[in-house]
């Protein structure tokens, strides 16, 4: 048998100095057995927390009667899982496609806007990621994704200042197919569109016809304390991206898309081949039902809340973003405190703004581990 080696991956991610064996609710439990308070979520993916017991008996039932089968023959669970979807999304009359990340859901939502309405174009904002297939390459803020998207022939979307109304209402037109907005930009820092801006984006899409596209990733699955960030805001899409924290942990993706982007789609006009497979739709309708008997949008309110105070009473300069989707806006490097924050054992991230600091916990953090965090973010910045 082979020896394990890192020398065997491309070196893609910089790596987090813990080696987890196991983890339960918001803890990681490295080789020594020793504790790291995770308030990273592994990209805000650990939603129901690890290991949730009722995830875990899920999946396990769900792979010792049927492990796999793709979307050629009707499932139970998928079928289940697209009704839960389609009533949990501020989107009327909604339905559903599954696939397997959040850059596939992206990318099916600009193919099916781009079909609908018979135009190419895209407008994005100035901050925003998307993902790193081709189409949502060309969406995705930052030089480097944009020579690539330039390098496969692909146009590149146009991009507006973040928030700016009247940027928007000049570059939106009757050539553009889409418009895609994170809510809550996620690698940006955690910032939260103004929900004026959001509102004067729908009636700019509905003035020329554009379909708009709510990348819900990273600030979907109740982390904005709503299932969705756009009931949060009020605002009614023609098209919801959900992946990360909606099957705790196993790869999904789904778009979720009203009658303008749904009608006239047949058979072979999209497609996944493990896209809705039983497993992680079992693993998808657990985590919705912790959601639920939990209560953890309402905790990610109530605890998101405690997170923002107490990092303005340690004189945090600003706090952005919703929920448990926060930016800690420093007055220093933020790898630097990142870097501190490991050694006493806790997982944050960072930005692409370099004084954020970015949390994005499990939605199960309680106040006790909250105020964890609190001290030792106390710790490094006193």
């Amino acid at each position: 048998m082979l020896t394990a080696t890192a020398e065997a991956l491309l070196p893609v991610y910089a790596q987090m100095p813990v080696r987890p064996v196991s983890g339960r609710g918001v803890w990681l439990i490295d080789a020594g057995g020793q504790e790291w308070l995770d308030a990273y979520g592994g990209h805000a993916v650990a939603s129901t927390g690890h290991c949730h017991p009722h995830v875990v008996a899920a999946i396990a039932r769900q792979a010792e009667t049927l492990l796999f089968y793709s979307a050629a023959v009707p499932l139970d669970g998928r079928e289940r899982l697209a009704s839960e979807l389609a009533a949990r999304c501020a989107v009327p009359g909604a339905r559903v496609f599954f696939c397997n990340s959040g850059a596939e859901a992206n990318e099916n939502a600009l193919h099916l806007a781009r079909r609908a309405t018979g135009r190419s174009g895209v407008v994005a904002l100035e901050g925003g990621w998307h993902g790193r297939t081709v189409a949502t390459l060309a969406c995705t803020d930052g030089e480097k994704y944009q020579s690539w998207a330039r390098g496969a022939g692909m146009p590149l979307a146009r991009r507006v200042p973040f928030d700016d109304l009247e940027a928007l209402q000049h570059t939106v037109d009757d050539t553009t197919a889409a418009v895609i907005i994170e809510p809550v930009q996620g690698l940006a820092g955690a910032r939260d569109c103004a929900p004026g801006f959001l509102r004067a984006a729908r009636e700019v899409c509905d003035h020329t016809g554009a379909a708009l596209i709510f990348d819900e990733i990273q600030c979907g699955v109740g982390r904005c304390g709503a299932f969705t960030a756009a009931e949060a805001y009020g605002i009614t899409p023609d098209a919801v991206t959900l992946a990360k924290g909606l099957a705790s942990g196993l790869p999904v993706g789904a778009v979720v898309v009203g009658p303008r982007l749904a009608t006239g789609v047949k058979t072979g006009d999209l497609g996944s081949t493990f896209g809705g497979g039983p497993v992680v739709c079992a693993a998808a309708l657990a985590t919705l039902e912790v959601i639920d008997r939990e209560e953890l949008v309402a905790n990610a309110i109530t605890v998101g809340a405690r997170l923002t105070r107490g990092a303005r009473a340690l004189g945090v300069p600003r706090v952005s973003g919703r929920g448990l989707l926060l930016g800690l806006h420093l007055d220093r490097p933020a790898a630097e405190v990142q870097q501190a924050l490991f050694a006493r054992r806790i997982l944050t991230g960072t930005a692409s703004d370099p004084v954020v600091l970015r949390l994005m916990p499990p939605l199960t953090l309680a106040s006790a581990e909250a105020d964890r965090l609190l001290t030792g973010l106390a710790a490094v910045l006193q």
